[in-house]
């Protein structure tokens, strides 16, 4: 096979040399990194990139294989994806196919011989960067800002209903609405996994919608770009809050914080890898978690009448979690289902799904 050239231009004025993986496609979107060193199928089908070309600074991918069990949405969502150096004959007994058939099956537009950690350095330096993947270097990219229907795009279209994995019952079988905002398959395993019958509603669902599914709880999935886009749904959200046991992940803890008053921003380069450490404030531990996420909630604006800020970020000191102190709600920003990443905070769900037990199920204003 002839390899093609490529070119990843940047909104930066930097044009980095590579190779295309697979077919010669023509992409852009906003460049994003992630550290972790394991998990690329898992990063490349996580619909939180939707929109972002996805840079893994791990210099070696794909020498374990991919398969159809490990993949957290049924399509990849993100735009492109730079690697340094593909590894093209797996070694792996769940190996199915390889990191270049997966690229080619999918259409996901692919460079490599790229420098990783050169364009790492250019994304920590500028930090809102938008790049074209092209056989041109003389082309430029043309979208300087994040698409606000990115949600739209990978939001399931209809309603989805799951039954409860055979287990010993530790306790009574719950009822959880999952609401779509780009949710990874992960997040509804581990619920299935803990006894939940779970119904994905896209994330659009009217508030009186939710309520037919008669929920003991409903969680909010994470989910690609900006939160505040999504401010003409933060009235529903609000409501499903004050109603049932929610738990917000990701984007979803961003939105419920929106909902409730508080305020978002952008991070210089966001939290993408599997090895954040967070620590929890109620008990001073600190694990070490998966994220994927560009925005925070602003801590200033968290009304301490209502809220106890559960989580913050080891590093840079920014809020990893909520816990409002009348309702039975919380958020983290972090991904306890982890897929890629430790399993750290895998008890978040157990104690969430615990206390719907312990409660007696629902939770009324």
């Amino acid at each position: 096979m002839t390899e093609q050239t490529g070119y990843l231009v940047l909104s930066t004025g930097d044009i980095l040399e590579g190779t295309y993986l697979g077919q010669t496609i023509q992409q852009e979107g906003e460049m994003v990194f992630n550290t972790a060193m394991t998990g690329y199928q898992e990063v490349m089908t996580d619909p939180s990139y939707a929109g972002q070309i996805v840079t893994l600074t791990y210099p070696l991918i794909g020498n374990y294989g991919c398969n159809d069990a490990t993949k957290e949405s049924f399509r990849p969502a993100l735009a492109g994806l730079i690697i340094s150096t593909p590894f093209g004959t797996p070694d792996h007994y769940q190996s199915s196919y390889s990191i270049t058939e997966m690229v080619e099956n999918y259409q996901i537009p692919t460079l490599y011989n790229i420098d990783t950690r050169a364009l790492t350095r250019i994304i920590r330096e500028h930090g809102e960067v938008y790049g074209k993947i092209t056989t041109d270097k003389t082309d430029q990219p043309q979208n300087g800002k994040i698409a606000p229907n990115f949600v739209q795009q990978v939001s399931v279209s209809s309603i989805q209903q799951y039954a409860a994995m055979p287990m010993s019952a530790k306790h009574a079988k719950q009822q959880v609405v999952v609401i779509d905002f780009g949710y990874k398959h992960s997040i509804t395993k581990s619920l299935l996994h803990l006894g939940c019958d779970v119904t994905i509603v896209p994330f659009d669902t009217s508030f009186d919608t939710i309520t037919t599914f008669h929920p003991d709880a409903v969680i909010l999935s994470n989910g690609p770009g900006d939160p505040q886009d999504l401010q003409n749904h933060l009235s529903v959200i609000k409501q499903v809050a004050t109603t049932y046991p929610t738990l917000g992940i990701c984007l979803g803890h961003q939105l419920i914080a929106l909902a409730f008053g508080a305020t978002t921003k952008r991070l210089p380069y966001g939290h993408r890898g599997s090895n954040h450490p967070v620590k929890d404030l109620f008990t001073g531990k600190v694990v070490i978690t998966s994220q994927n996420h560009g925005y925070v909630v602003d801590e200033a604006s968290i009304s301490n009448e209502e809220w106890d800020v559960s989580h913050i970020n080891v590093n840079d000191r920014s809020v990893e979690g909520l816990k409002h102190k009348q309702k039975q709600v919380m958020t983290v920003q972090f991904h306890p289902e982890a897929h890629p990443g430790p399993k750290d905070t895998h008890d978040i769900f157990v104690q969430f799904v615990d206390q719907l037990s312990e409660k007696g199920a629902k939770q009324h204003a």
